[in-house]
């Protein structure tokens, strides 16, 4: 490399610097139309048009311009009052929004109209035209048209201004009304009629409709009032018929608990005839079962005749002892008897009711065997009684009786004696006298209850030593053996 010559560099040198300069020459030269532009190009290949891509430009034999496509927006308010067809004066305020058309025709007219203008004289020249319109086409209208249609002005400043816009190259995109006003307050005074007229129809409508609820209301109230009375008439009506079904129900069931207490009376009726029949036998088996004792007894009265000798020479020691023996028979007899009672009644549990009864039959004739046995020992007992038992049996019993006339006196805390006179019948004398008196009234007292004489009582009672009379004996057929007993009282 270092033998390279260096006039070689320069020229390399040089040819760089002038292919930078051709490309700058050519960047300067070149120019583009952004997309809200567009790039009016006129020259010696004539006048053209260049949106959204660029071009070269031919130094001094060409040129080009910049002419804005992007909307325009401007206030329409002339400074002179619009007079409508009615001739009232008015003040219309609107905004109009205005770009020029995307054609090249529309373009260069635009371009011819207002590329030598700045955007202030372009909006002036265009504002005159749209003022001019816009009289033109209030002139023709009411007010009351331009306050209730501003569409229907909007359309026809469209349709108006198309033919003036086209020749300058524009295109309207709205046109839209701000404001309508007047000095003379006619648009005020407009809608009074209405107003009233609307406040007319709304107290009518409001009247219509307070009657349309007055009515309502009254048939509601009358419907309701039927509803209720028919209502109270079904409850009556169900009320009737619940009772006539509690009735008949409460009919049925006495029924049936009278036909259940018939029943009832027929099975306690059948059950009583039953029990009575069953009793009715169970007696007849006691009879039988008494005959028997009887029976007994009477052969047992033969033995007792038999030791009656030795019992008489003992007699007051034999009186007591027989009558501990009776008491020791009788006790046996009771404790046999309840034995019997408890045995019958365990084996009755689990026998059937014409067990029991028997178990109880069994248990009445050993009851009434003792009691029969004891009542006729104590009947032999009573006879064997001479004036000595008799005389001691009430000096013993007297006693009590004292005692039982004196007991008044016992529940008394205090007794105050006033003696009035001598002699044994005063004072605490008196007293003990009149108990004593009334002592001796217990005979007359047992004469008047029991209708028994004491004297005769007495008169049948035998002497102390006498000798007890044998009671005659039935005579009997067992064995063929009879036996008779002493008479003597």
């Amino acid at each position: 490399m270092s033998n390279v010559p260096t006039e070689v560099w320069v020229v390399a040198g040089l040819c760089i610097l002038v292919v930078f300069l051709i490309f700058g020459i050519f960047a300067r030269l070149y120019q583009k139309a952004g997309p809200n532009e567009a790039l009016v190009v006129y020259g010696i290949r004539g006048t053209r048009v260049i949106k959204g891509h660029g071009t070269v430009i031919l130094p001094l034999v060409e040129n080009s311009r910049q002419l804005s496509l992007e909307l325009m927006s401007f206030d329409v308010a002339p400074q002179q009052d619009l007079y409508t067809r009615q001739g009232v004066a008015v003040t219309v305020e609107a905004v109009a929004q205005i770009k020029v058309k995307s054609d090249p025709e529309s373009i260069l007219t635009a371009s011819e109209q207002f590329l030598t203008k700045s955007p202030e004289e372009r909006e002036g020249l265009i504002r005159l035209v749209m003022e001019g319109h816009l009289r033109g086409i209030i002139g023709q209208l009411t007010v009351e048209e331009i306050v209730k249609q501003p569409e229907m002005v909007s359309d026809r400043m469209r349709s108006t201004c198309a033919d003036d816009m086209n020749k300058m190259g524009l295109e309207v995109i709205s046109f839209t009304i701000k404001e309508v006003r007047d000095k003379n307050e006619y648009i005020a005074n407009m809608g009074r009629p209405d107003v009233a007229r609307i406040k007319r129809d709304a107290d009518v409508a409001a009247a219509e409709a307070e009657r349309d609820t007055a009515i309502k209301r009254a048939m509601a109230q009358r419907e309701a009032a039927v509803a209720k009375a028919q209502a109270d008439q079904e409850r009556v009506t169900a009320e009737t018929a619940s009772l006539a079904k509690q009735a008949e129900a409460t009919r049925d069931l006495d029924i049936k608990r009278a036909q259940y207490l018939e029943m009832t009376k027929k099975q306690q009726a059948q059950a009583d005839k039953a029990y009575e029949i069953q009793t009715n036998v169970m007696q007849q088996q006691v009879i039988a079962e008494q005959v028997k004792v009887q029976q007994v007894e009477k052969q047992g009265q033969v033995k007792v005749q038999e030791a009656e000798i030795s019992r008489r020479e003992k007699e007051l020691i034999a009186t007591v002892l027989k009558q501990a023996e009776i008491e020791r028979q009788r006790i046996e007899t009771l404790a046999q008897a309840e034995k019997q009672r408890l045995t019958m009644e365990a084996e009755g549990k689990a026998a059937s009711i014409q067990k029991q009864g028997e178990a109880e039959a069994a248990i009445i004739l050993a009851k009434g065997q003792a009691e029969a046995k004891a009542m006729n020992v104590k009947a032999e007992a009573y006879q064997e009684y001479n004036q000595a038992a008799v005389v001691d049996k009430l000096i013993t019993g007297l006693p009590e009786v004292v005692r039982a006339l004196a007991s008044p006196l016992a529940q008394v805390d205090r007794i105050t004696v006033v003696s009035t006179g001598g002699g044994d019948s005063a004072g605490v004398n008196k007293i003990t006298g009149d108990i004593a008196k009334m002592a001796a009234q217990v005979p007359a007292l047992f004469e008047a209850l029991s209708g028994m004489n004491v004297n005769d009582l007495f008169s049948k009672i035998r002497l102390i030593g006498d000798k007890t009379p044998r009671p005659p004996q039935e005579s009997g057929t067992e064995g063929g053996k009879e036996k008779s007993a002493g008479s003597g009282q």
